[in-house]
């Protein structure tokens, strides 16, 4: 299959081998862009004969462009350790054809939170380009929430089947990562001079809230619905937060 996968890492030793496990054997060309894993996670890559590059940590964008520019084939799946795909993905890769370069392809995702498939609120209905041709389309360079930069007249199209992303085991690992992603998108915002102000941080928390849980019928996946609104919410005051005492910081 013309077709690389290029895939960021640290510390993901509990679920790399199940997204390699996901490739196998149709993808010849697998790209770990490690950025200090301690973990057995380079160990794990390269049994699966994965090229691995260890790096320093520039950013989600920056990280991922070298691993687009490592990679053998010029058209590229861009998938987290997390992420793995279904067997209904699988066959539509095959069949792509890949003629033209200005092509790039949306995938709907499973999201999984502590082992269940989440099918309503934020992430009931997910899904995005991950895959494209390194010729016209590559990852802008910010640190985190990094969006794909597309030429001028490019078609999306949709691939049947899924990317199934694993992003939980327990409420603490998911903790853990939205506090992580509270400050460096606050960090984002302070280095852009976006500037914190009352009603984003205590009612923007409670619009997210109220949009993922009620509108987005985030009430129908049970404790596990109500668990993400939440964490949503508090990242979102998490977020601002830390824009905040970064401005004071500054001012002292």
């Amino acid at each position: 299959m013309n077709i690389s996968v290029v895939i960021i890492t640290k510390n993901e030793a509990h679920v790399i081998a199940n997204t390699l496990q996901s490739l196998q054997p149709e993808f010849n060309d697998m790209v770990i862009v490690d950025s200090g894993s301690t973990d057995e996670t380079v160990h794990i890559c390269r049994e699966f004969r994965a090229t691995v590059l260890e790096t320093g940590w520039q950013g989600y964008g920056i990280n991922k462009n070298k691993g687009i520019v490592a990679a053998k084939n010029d058209w590229i799946l861009s998938l987290d350790a997390d992420e793995a795909i279904d067997a209904e993905l699988k066959r539509s890769l095959q069949q792509l054809s890949l003629a033209d370069e200005k092509e790039v392809f949306n995938i709907r995702f499973k999201n999984f939170f502590c082992g269940k498939w989440i099918r309503y609120g934020e992430w009931g209905f997910d899904s995005h380009i991950r895959l494209f041709n390194r010729k016209q389309v590559k990852w802008n360079d910010v640190a985190v929430h990094e969006n794909l930069i597309f030429p001028a007249g490019v078609t999306i199209s949709r691939l049947n089947g899924n990317i199934l992303h694993y992003t939980a085991q327990n409420r603490q690992e998911y903790t853990g990562k939205m506090a992580g992603y509270a400050q460096m998108n606050a960090k984002k915002y302070f280095e852009s001079g976006k500037k914190p102000n009352f009603f984003k941080q205590y009612f923007s928390p409670v619009f997210a809230f109220l949009q993922h849980y009620i509108f987005r019928l985030g009430f129908l996946d049970g404790k596990e619905g109500f668990i993400i609104a939440r964490t949503t919410a508090w990242y979102t005051f998490l977020k601002y937060s830390n824009l905040k005492s970064m401005y004071k910081n500054k001012s002292s």
